[in-house]
């Protein structure tokens, strides 16, 4: 599992349209309702701009500048040139102060994959079943073998699932108390 500093990553897959988002946004809500910080990352395979055309800060990197920071007393942002794609290590040195690193679309980076399967978009696994951590599918015939699934709507289950296995001190025990007394281990 990459970990960083000890912060577990758990990639979200699946097929285009397959309903990753909406399981992410899901997700996300169901641990931070149980009191973890979630840093997410999107994997893009092209090209994207984030700025908006014509701001300040667009303008900016459209001037030559290698990184572009914008700072509010709410968010920082950063938009930076790249010479290669981010390793997921690099990321979470990015990511800061999270218990847990989501990431959407990283279908071979990372060992801790959840695959999301609707059966409008495929009745295959882009995975083999040993790559997966769980499977989010409204597919009862897709043979999964012993990999734990979970329908489309069971976020909290998941978060359960995740929770249990790589967040010690889980929500029964509260994990910002947990943290304050140095509960919080590495995920192993």
């Amino acid at each position: 599992m990459n970990q960083g500093a000890g912060i577990p990553v758990v990639s979200v897959v699946g097929k285009s349209d397959s309903g990753k988002t909406t399981l992410m946004e899901r997700l996300i809500r169901a641990l931070v309702a149980r009191g973890w910080r979630v840093g997410t990352v999107k994997h893009h395979v092209h090209d994207f701009d984030i700025d908006v055309p014509g701001k300040d800060s667009w303008r900016h990197a459209r001037a030559g500048a290698t990184v572009t920071l914008v700072s509010s007393p709410h968010k920082l942002g950063m938009i930076r040139d790249a010479d290669h794609e981010a390793t997921l290590d690099e990321l979470l040195a990015l990511a800061g102060d999270v218990d847990l690193l989501l990431t959407e679309g990283y279908r071979r980076a990372g060992d801790v994959r959840i695959e999301v399967s609707r059966r409008a978009r495929s009745t295959e696994l882009i995975c083999e079943p040993h790559e997966l951590f769980a499977v989010v599918t409204d597919n009862d015939e897709l043979d999964v073998g012993d990999v734990p699934r979970f329908v489309l709507e069971d976020a909290e289950g998941l978060a359960a699932l995740i929770e249990s296995a790589f967040l010690r001190g889980g929500s029964s025990a509260g994990p910002r108390a947990a943290r304050a007394a140095g509960e919080v281990h590495d995920g192993h």
